[in-house]
């Protein structure tokens, strides 16, 4: 599996060989450097710590300034760990740039969705309203939310709460370009989070390429739909 770490750019679209137009997702990724290489004798598993973005001193508590002074590189804002099935490849102080990536390849994203603040039922959890004519006064009330029998609100009741700003994956997008003299990755379709938000990029875990079926000229997409009838 591979990691690395990035910012949420923005979404544009891009258009492939035969024309088709495709929103991507644009993510500056790396140069990450590596900050620490875990090991099944010191440690007990083997991974890799990789660091992001460098910042100042100043925003960087003690113990971390240490840690990466150990390393010789500028204070990080963000660090993360990849878990390995066998000992690392790589060195403390070495550079992990999206070259790790080819076009084609499927990701896992992590990122923290928005926040949304103190929202109600039907922001949050897609409730319908109640209608606004003959008298009604539940217009976007959630209604009943326990019994007389039970006596008490069930745990998990869905209700008005914090919404948003929580940690999200998102699993299987396709990397559609890799620019690597601009650290860019176009990954298409939706990323979570706010743009220039922290994001992880890594390999995808149950990734399955689908195999796309040509519908022969002459044919439209309903003919072929009957055709596999």
């Amino acid at each position: 599996m591979t990691l690395i770490l990035g910012r949420k750019k923005g979404m544009t679209h891009v258009f492939h060989e035969d024309g088709t137009l495709i929103g991507v997702t644009v993510v500056v990724a790396g140069p990450c450097s590596v900050t620490q290489v875990r090991t099944q004798e010191k440690d007990g598993y083997d991974a890799v710590q990789l660091g992001y973005g460098d910042t100042t001193e100043k925003r960087t508590t003690q113990p971390l300034r240490g840690h990466f002074a150990k390393v010789g590189c500028a204070p990080k804002q963000l660090l993360r760990e990849e878990r390995l099935k066998a000992p690392a490849a790589l060195k403390t102080g070495d550079a992990v740039s999206v070259s790790v990536f080819n076009a084609g390849d499927l990701v896992d994203v992590i990122g923290t969705t928005k926040g949304r603040g103190f929202s109600g039922t039907i922001k949050r959890h897609g409730f319908q309203r109640g209608p606004e004519t003959h008298g009604s006064m539940n217009v976007r009330q959630p209604g009943s939310i326990a019994s007389k029998r039970i006596g008490k609100t069930a745990a998990g009741k869905r209700m008005s709460g914090h919404y948003g700003h929580e940690r999200h994956t998102t699993k299987n997008l396709e990397i559609v370009r890799v620019d690597a003299q601009r650290n860019l990755l176009f990954l298409k379709g939706a990323v979570p989070g706010p743009n220039g938000g922290f994001v992880e990029v890594q390999t995808a875990k149950t990734g399955v390429k689908k195999a796309v079926q040509p519908v022969a000229a002459g044919k439209d997409k309903s003919a072929a739909k009957k055709d596999k009838k």
